[in-house]
């Protein structure tokens, strides 16, 4: 258990990098989501094809681990809308109510009783996300969007989950990128009708930053992220991720000065935030504490 977490806040800690990709990407997030999806998968296949780990599915696995892929692009283009619509710190702060629907939506879809502690912690995140929603008109769209963004990854970590038990980390997230990126590139096409862009290729800063972007918050990231889902409940790994919104936003005010553009609801909204994460963490430790006793 205590390998999980560790594994999981160094993935929290590599997810804290993606807002601020976001905003250095020029592109727009529909192509941003579509190259990150591609060069993941081709590093993926890379790496693991080198090592002989690759290991082959059926089509019908295929099909459902692809699924889930495209569930997830589709959570990053809400996300990477979210920030190009406000900034990386109301995009990654709305991402925190992932946990909130992780919490009504885990027990009607795994077929469980509803856990009420659950509701009740991410609550505060809710009440945390309305102060933030009222505190300036401007930024609305873009958390309407990460809002939209959330909802998208609890629905991903959920099936995520069933996926963990069932195969290895490495061959989730290959066939989730390559899955993903073939069911985004469909979409691409009408995507740009709607959005047209002047071109359809990188500039050379932004395929660097797509690079590192694949490399280390993608690849790394999930295969670190689905190892932990296999000791730690989706509904945890949610609400642990709303401590990304700290290290983004601190990552934010260091490049961009972003400070200037937050105010005290803010700052109360987050504080709200953290605390039902705090709440979170203690209540999974204590409920492990008494399961060793009992089993001692």
């Amino acid at each position: 258990m205590k390998k999980a977490f560790i594994q999981l806040h160094i993935a929290i800690l590599l997810a804290g990098f993606t807002g601020v990709f976001g905003k250095l990407i020029t592109l727009n997030e529909g192509l941003l989501v579509w190259y990150r999806m591609i060069i993941s998968g081709i590093l993926l296949l890379l790496i693991l094809g080198a090592s002989n780990r690759l290991k082959a599915v059926s089509v019908k696995d295929f099909r459902q681990i692809a699924f889930v892929g495209f569930l997830l692009g589709i959570h990053w283009i809400f996300f990477y809308g979210s920030i190009k619509y406000s900034n990386i710190s109301v995009g990654v702060v709305c991402f925190s109510l992932n946990g909130f629907f992780t919490a009504v939506l885990a027990p009607f879809i795994n077929k469980k009783k509803i856990d009420f502690s659950e509701i009740l912690l991410s609550c505060l995140t809710l009440l945390g996300i309305v102060l933030i929603f009222s505190f300036d008109s401007k930024y609305r769209l873009g958390i309407s969007l990460g809002i939209v963004s959330s909802l998208l990854a609890a629905l991903y970590t959920i099936a995520n989950e069933r996926l963990a038990h069932k195969y290895k980390s490495e061959t989730i997230t290959v066939y989730q990128m390559t899955g993903g990126a073939m069911a985004i590139g469909l979409l691409i096409p009408v995507y740009l009708h709607f959005f047209p862009v002047a071109t359809l290729i990188p500039s050379m800063s932004d395929f660097a930053y797509l690079v590192l972007l694949a490399l280390f918050c993608t690849v790394l990231l999930y295969l670190l992220l689905t190892q932990a889902l296999k000791k730690i409940s989706a509904f945890t790994v949610n609400l642990s991720f709303n401590l990304e919104p700290v290290y983004t936003i601190a990552l934010a005010i260091f490049f961009y000065k972003e400070n200037r553009e937050l105010s005290m609801p803010f700052y109360i909204g987050l504080a709200l935030i953290v605390l039902s994460v705090v709440l979170q963490m203690m209540k999974v430790y204590s409920q492990n504490k008494k399961s060793r006793v009992l089993a001692g």
